[in-house]
This record gives structure tokens, sequence and C-alpha cells, in this order.
């Protein structure tokens, strides 16, 4: 399987601040790469490297199999970014900026191809107007529009639904499906919401304080095997001795404010449910988790603990 995306051992310091360490990514062709960390966890400062936008303390970036320090213009000719906040002259219409990027980039569009570009993303009827009057979701159709002009390979969001209500969240969404299983484009995608990426990922990674600790497809590090079961159950402590006296012991994880925690297979969750029914207790609600989920959640709290400490 072909690598489009390559890094080995990559650093990038500020002082003594390490915002990204020893980071090793792999991404292949027809991938919708998910990259997946808590705000502040390192994604933008790697896509910032990956789009050279600023270099590396240490390490190597190649992509298309090429050292992107070594062929950056022929390499960013075959992407198209979206890092952070797209920005655009708010003064001049929607197609008059892509036309304006275009030429930047050195390309002449025709008029039906902005108008192509602009029905993809769901703005042809509103290409003519002025790009102030255009919402914060718009502006985002508009970024992938403009990340979309030179037909890229490779094309890399940064937190492409940040600020998009529901619905806006859904249209970016089927509008990356469809790049990567229509267009066969290869997308590298970071979010810090892991049930988002699940839904359009087939491969995943998972930084937090420039580290990865988590990388693979997706149907395995996602997979039903572990569980975290929250149980809110009546007579507590009977029911732990109930539970310590029979087979379920060693799926017993620990006890929580309003009952038991277990970390179980999906199959088994109904089981443990009619052992205890059985028993003679009140089961109020069953809470279920991958233990992933659980693992990301509790990174997620520590690093706002950090922000607000």
């Amino acid at each position: 399987m072909e690598k489009i995306i390559e890094v080995r051992g990559l650093n990038k310091s500020y002082g003594s601040f390490k915002a990204v360490a020893s980071l090793d990514l792999d991404v292949y062709r027809g991938d919708v790469f998910g990259f997946l960390g808590p705000n502040g966890a390192g994604k933008s400062t790697t896509i910032r490297m990956l789009v050279s936008l600023i270099k590396p303390t240490e390490g190597t970036i190649k992509i298309f199999g090429q050292n992107l320090a070594d062929h950056r213009s022929s390499v960013l000719r075959r992407i198209g970014c979206i890092v952070e906040k797209p920005d655009f002259y708010n003064y001049l219409s929607a197609k008059k900026n892509l036309e304006l990027l275009a030429n930047l980039s050195g390309l002449k569009l025709k008029s039906n191809k902005i108008s192509e570009l602009l029905e993809f993303v769901g703005l042809r009827s509103r290409g003519d107007d002025l790009v102030k009057t255009y919402s914060h979701g718009m502006k985002q159709r508009l970024g992938l529009a403009q990340a979309l002009i030179h037909d890229p390979e490779l094309i890399i969001l940064d937190e492409p639904t940040t600020g998009l209500d529901p619905q806006g969240i859904i249209d970016i969404r089927n509008l990356i499906l469809f790049l990567s299983k229509e267009q066969k484009k290869t997308i590298f995608l970071s979010s810090h919401i892991l049930s988002e990426l699940e839904l359009i990922a087939n491969r995943l990674a998972i930084i937090n304080k420039g580290l990865t600790v988590a990388q693979g497809e997706l149907k395995t590090i996602l997979h039903d095997n572990d569980r975290i079961v929250t149980i809110k159950i009546d007579r507590i402590e009977e029911a732990i001795t109930v539970i310590n006296n029979s087979v379920w012991k060693t799926q017993f994880k620990e006890r929580t404010d309003e009952g038991l925690s277990f970390q179980l297979h999906l199959d088994q969750i109904p089981l443990l449910n009619i052992f205890l029914i059985e028993r003679g207790f009140a089961v109020f609600a069953i809470e279920s988790r991958r233990q992933l989920e659980d693992f990301f959640l509790k990174l997620t709290e520590s690093t706002e603990k950090m922000q607000i400490h």
C-alpha cells in the first residue's frame, strides 16, 4: 500500500516547551486519516509542519515519497489544505476570491470551473455575494472550495467543523466522504471530537501533549472487546458481594457514585443485566462506552484542568 504521508521522529520545540515530541505517522493512499487530540495536544503544530508553514526542530516528513524539506514546491502543488480558520477578502465576492487565489497559485480558472467548485460546497447561489455577508459555516465551505482549486491528491483539514451548527457539521462530513469515496482523495483530518471522526475515518492517530498515544485502523482501535459499562443499581454493597462471588468478578472494575463499573464485551452486557435482575437487584440504567473513549475523556479532562489552573 502506497504511503502518502510518512513522518518519523517529528519534534517541534519552542524554547523548553515541546509542542510535538517524537511523532511517527503513516497515512496511506485513499485514507480518511483522523488526527485526534484534546485542544493544545499539538495537532495544529503538526499540520503546520506538514504544509511547511513552520520547520520541525527534528525529524523527517515525506509526502508522496519525497522529503518535504528538499521538494517543498513540487509536494505542496499536490496538497490542498485548510489550516485553522480560512481567511478571505471580505469585500470581494466568493467567485472573485477563488479567482484571485487561483491566480496566486499560477492557475487560470474558467468561470464554469469556479461555479462547479461553489456548487460542490453548496454556495453556487451565493457566489456573487460579498464574503463579509457569509456566516462562519459558509466561510468554512468556501475554505474547502479554495483547498480544491488545483484538484489536489491530498487534502489536509485542521478542525474543519469548529464553530459549526449540527447541520453545518453534517454538510462538511458529507463533503469529506464524497471527496474520499467518489473522487478518491486522501484526507488528513484533525479534530478533538472522537465521535465525529468515528463516522468518517478509516485510520486514526491520537496525540496528547505532543506525544502519540494510539495509532492504527479505526475498526481495531474502536473494537467492542473493551467497553467500560457503568450500571446504576440499588443495594450497591450487596451487589458487590454477589459479583465478587460470581463469574463476573474478573470483569468488575470499581464502585462508582451510583453503581458499578465493568469491563465487558458488547454481547456480555445483556447477560450481566439478566444476572443482576434474576438476583433481585433493580437496574436503573446501563451506560456503555469504549475503553478508548474513557481514556480520551480522561485526557481531555486533564488538559482542561491544566488550562484552568
